[in-house]
């Protein structure tokens, strides 16, 4: 991937602002992106945006390719006459800082299911087409995600894989009878993929006209309680009963004596191999639709995964497996020389992840805060990088600055003071600094460490379940003397 030096933020838009519980597509998004241009920025940098699941977690979807219909802007059905204001009132509530996700869901769905029949009953002619238009060219994946989504409220939100059998294996009967009982709650599902499409495609339009990229993040791996999984099963490791044979997760390492076990069902390469990766080639260029430049999260499992047996209570009994990274890029890259696509390449990296990142010309990804151990050679420091790289103060699984700093031992500061020639004052700014100052061609800071906060607005612990994703800045926390400070690093630094 080709690129001058530039700088961005990292923000997912559920942490967004606003009175609706949850960030969404709406005004607050438009403002965002006015700040980053005032303050020079050029990179939006999101999470996935697919719809989420117990847990809340981005990294574990409903779908590889459907959007979140949490992230949809309410206001849009009144403008269109859907609804009326009054409709809206049991979805205020204040900004608290918190993503209640349980209270948006339920504040919501009543909106959006009176918002789909009056499309139906009412909507003009030219918006039933577009809407037709959208289902068409959509066609290859929105149809069994819809059917999935209606089954799964039709049987209370349990699992595909805990479905009557002739349903969970996709017989005829079983699939032409929930078609027909269904008909209105599928037809409400790609409705509301309709409104959140179009609601996004509007919001990138608008920073791309202001010379601000999108950068998405796709996640290797797929839930299994997915409509991908359940649609085509023969994607991944399952067994004639449809159960995973083997489950994704990473080996014991420093921060974890047992590893980290994340239970989803490892790919069936050999399958893929045999459709010349169409899933992947169709996942990868739809996602270039919905952003400008694609981080691949865990991109080591493309050289080789860490496949655990099914059941299993921890990731200690696991093997490394060869995946056919060479082959999927190949395949990606045939009509393209490169990719717009960083790689995640944190954890343990052997060199064959090396090799494949490098042949293919993707920039990996340095993390500031892990510079300031007692290493003495820590790839980390901003000296060592390499000009094809992409420098965060931290991401989504970290602590922010402040937390961080806060929580090393005095050795660990001491460092940091002395290589960065900084006091107490500013820690927030003088990383920031750091990164931007760097020789990494892309820069990217949590909007956490713009604002100097603390471990309260972490958006990840990784292995918990619960309290992720939740963080949400308020109206007018983003002054214009960070705009103007990270606007003066750009213009020091020629980002």
């Amino acid at each position: 991937m080709k690129t001058s030096r530039q700088s961005g933020i990292l923000l997912h838009p559920t942490s967004l602002p606003g009175d609706y519980g949850i960030g969404n597509f709406g005004p607050e998004a438009f403002r965002f992106i006015e700040f980053l241009e005032e303050a020079g920025q050029t990179l939006w940098q999101i999470l996935p945006l697919g719809p989420t699941g117990p847990g809340d977690s981005p990294y574990q979807s409903f779908s590889a390719f459907a959007l979140n219909p949490l992230l949809i802007d309410l206001h849009h059905f009144v403008n269109k006459g859907l609804i009326s204001s009054p409709d809206l009132d049991e979805t205020r509530t204040p900004n608290t800082g918190k993503v209640d996700y349980a209270f948006v869901t339920a504040s919501r769905t009543k909106v959006f299911k009176k918002a789909y029949q009056a499309f139906l009953d009412s909507a003009p002619v030219q918006d039933k087409a577009a809407f037709e238009s959208f289902c068409e060219r959509q066609k290859s994946w929105l149809e069994d995600y819809a059917l999935f989504m209606a089954i799964k409220d039709y049987y209370d939100g349990i699992a595909w894989y805990e479905w009557p059998l002739p349903v969970r294996k996709r017989e005829k009967n079983a699939l032409r009878n929930f078609r027909r009982l269904l008909k209105w709650e599928t037809g409400y599902h790609r409705f509301l993929q309709f409104v959140v499409n179009c609601q996004w495609f509007f919001v990138k339009s608008y920073a791309n006209n202001k010379n601000i990229k999108i950068i998405g993040d796709i996640p290797l791996y797929i839930s299994f309680d997915s409509s991908d999984a359940w649609a085509i099963p023969e994607m991944f490791m399952l067994d004639s009963k449809l159960k995973p044979i083997l489950v994704a997760g990473v080996p014991p390492d420093f921060f974890s004596e047992t590893g980290q076990l994340w239970g989803n069902p490892v790919y069936n390469w050999e399958y893929h191999k045999k459709t010349n990766f169409s899933w992947w080639k169709e996942r990868v260029d739809y996602n270039l639709e919905l952003a400008d430049i694609l981080r691949i999260d865990h991109f080591r499992g493309l050289a080789a995964y860490w496949a655990v047996k099914f059941g299993s209570e921890t990731a200690i009994d696991g093997e490394w497996l060869p995946a056919p990274g060479d082959a999927l890029f190949r395949s990606l890259t045939m009509k393209k020389e490169t990719l717009p696509i960083i790689a995640e390449d944190l954890g343990l990296i052997t060199p064959d992840v090396v090799e494949l990142r490098e042949k293919y010309s993707l920039p990996g990804m340095k993390i500031l805060m892990f510079g300031f151990d007692k290493a003495e050679e820590n790839p980390f420091l901003p000296h060592l990088y390499e000009k094809a790289s992409v420098v965060y103060t931290g991401t989504h699984d970290n602590d922010t600055v402040m937390g961080w700093y806060s929580s090393i031992d005095d050795e660990d500061k001491q460092k940091f003071h002395t290589y960065s020639g900084c006091d107490k004052d500013d820690i927030h700014w003088q990383m920031i600094r750091m990164a931007m100052a760097s020789v990494a061609d892309i820069a990217v800071t949590p909007l956490q460490d713009v604002l100097g906060l603390g471990n309260e607005a972490r958006m990840n612990v990784p292995g918990t379940a619960t309290g992720n994703w939740q963080w949400r800045f308020k109206d007018g926390d983003l002054l214009t003397e960070y705009a103007g400070k990270l606007k003066l690093y750009c213009r020091l630094y020629n980002r």
